[in-house]
């Protein structure tokens, strides 16, 4: 069974890639390039790869996932499904697209010096890079040598903070809570990262951060005019950080995050640097200029953290608050009233919580678990699409190739997640495993049949979520709330006492 999509890149209202896409269609180009020795001046580096290499794979990418598994018909036979994603660019737009790569940290010159307009430029991913590739390969099932050795490279250190998305938008999760938690890995959980040496905390390097478990490069004493201050930064050195240990791709949400964190009174400036940013740089990010008074993103504007920043940041204790004051944090009407089941729906709806029980399910090895959930989430709201759109019948052909397109992502989730021997198998029914192998492998047959399929996998990938949502509620969250790495973040944000309120306004209602 052969299944075709093509994929365009997506930009948002402020022409920006949607995160999601860059991602995908960066990994996409890595996995088809060769990434193999050059040598730079007299050295030789592995796992790299040539400016010409990439802008000529971009001009015409295909990616192909394909799933061999027993025929549920016949066991004795097997069936091969494969879905093709295809992306086609000019080479203007190829070169382009590959320095917003670089732009985005995902990879960066050997030399340092080099752009992609110079055709025998070689490059290398970063550990961001190398972050987002292992990620996109282990959700869609990719297993080649030459991929894994890149990802088996010492190199390969980074724990990108995965920040929360509107799927419609793109744009950044910015209640409070989430800021917070963004701001205590800013920060440093376990105390400022001090560099005794000014200089090196205002260093040019492009790659500053190998880990992104610790905070911003610290200054431990800065002389300001006549005041020496304790514990600053620089406004390049927090540009730098969330660019590296972030899932941002644009330095424009970087200003962005430094606003909210000046808003919220975690840090001040403490001098007014007489240059002001280049126009290139004051792009307007929702109304505000970056590069106006609010932020600087340079070396010689200097930040330090109040005393509200280091108590949020957890270096002095702070009173508990509210996780989250949005009403979508709320457990619904005729909802479970198990108690943990309620502790899993608050996180699904908590940004904040997401991000941090995120962290916790990769250091206990079943992050997939959280992943397949949201994803399946995404897969119905742009199913409920598909279906609205069969209503139409204006639409014709461009009906049926959003139902393609529909049942290509559903493949894509199949071949991750559920099909034996994925990459991110999950553990569900064997009854209900049986049956989704049993549609997935079926022929879809004419346009009418398309349709109807596209509902019972739908269906299928609705109870599977039931499913592994339970299983997380039952298993992952009692120990999640238990970890003390955790339960004093949980406290601070009276979990508890949200939960119990939230649970009274769903009786009262």
């Amino acid at each position: 069974m052969h299944q075709t999509s093509s994929r365009l890149l997506r930009m948002t209202e402020d022409e920006r890639p949607f995160t999601r896409d860059f991602k995908d269609l960066f990994s996409t180009l890595m996995v088809s390039l060769p990434l193999t020795t050059h040598r730079v001046r007299f050295q030789r580096v592995e796992h790299t790869f040539t400016a010409e290499e990439a802008i000529t794979n971009l001009g015409s990418l295909k990616f192909s996932q394909s799933n061999r598994m027993p025929d549920p018909k016949d066991p004795s036979r097997i069936v091969t499904t494969t879905t093709t994603t295809t992306f086609s660019m000019a080479r203007e737009m190829a070169r382009s697209v590959c320095t917003r790569f670089a732009e985005a940290r995902f990879c960066e010159a050997v030399d340092q010096k080099s752009d992609f307009g110079s055709k025998s430029s070689v490059w290398q991913l970063t550990p961001k890079g190398m972050h987002v590739l292992s990620r996109f390969c282990q959700r869609n099932g990719i297993n080649q040598r030459h991929i894994n050795d890149v990802l088996a490279s010492p190199r390969n250190t980074m724990s990108l903070v995965i920040l929360e998305r509107d799927v419609e938008t793109d744009k950044l999760v910015r209640d409070r809570a989430t800021v917070e938690v963004l701001f205590r890995r800013f920060a440093g959980q376990d105390g400022p990262n001090i560099k005794s040496n000014v200089s090196v905390s205002d260093s040019d390097s492009v790659n500053e951060y190998q880990t992104g478990t610790v905070g911003v490069k610290v200054a431990e004493k800065r002389r300001v005019g006549a005041r020496t201050y304790e514990d600053t930064f620089t406004g390049k050195a927090a540009v730098d950080w969330l660019m590296d240990c972030a899932t941002v791709v644009d330095r424009r949400e970087t200003y962005e995050i430094c606003i909210w964190f000046i808003d919220h009174g975690f840090i001040i400036p403490i001098n007014n640097p007489a240059t002001e940013t280049p126009a290139s740089q004051a792009s307007s990010v929702n109304g505000q200029y970056a590069g106006g008074a609010k932020f600087q993103p340079s070396k010689t504007a200097y930040y330090e953290f109040t005393v509200k920043g280091r108590k949020t940041a957890g270096w002095i204790p702070s009173p508990p608050s509210s996780i989250s004051d949005d009403p979508a944090a709320r457990i619904q009407p005729g909802q479970s009233r198990d108690s943990n089941g309620n502790r899993m729906a608050l996180i699904i709806r908590d940004p904040a919580l997401r991000l941090l029980f995120r962290e916790f399910l990769r250091d206990t090895h079943c992050e997939e678990n959280l992943s397949f959930h949201l994803e399946v989430s995404e897969f119905l709201r742009q199913n409920d699409a598909a279906q609205a759109s069969v209503a139409n019948a204006n639409q014709g052909n461009a009906k049926l190739e959003i139902i393609r397109e529909t049942l290509a992502s559903a493949y894509s989730l199949y071949n991750a997640f559920l099909a034996p021997g994925s990459p991110c198998e999950l553990n569900i029914d064997h009854s209900l495993r049986n049956a989704l192998a049993s549609r997935m492998t079926r022929a879809v047959g004419d346009d009418k049949s398309m349709v109807a399929s596209l509902k019972e996998v739908a269906n299928l990938f609705q109870r599977a979520q039931n499913s592994v949502f339970k299983l997380m509620a039952s298993d992952s969250v009692p120990k999640f709330v238990r970890d003390p790495k955790y339960a004093t973040m949980l406290k601070e944000r009276n979990f508890d006492h949200v939960l119990s309120s939230t649970l009274a306004n769903t009786s009262i209602s």
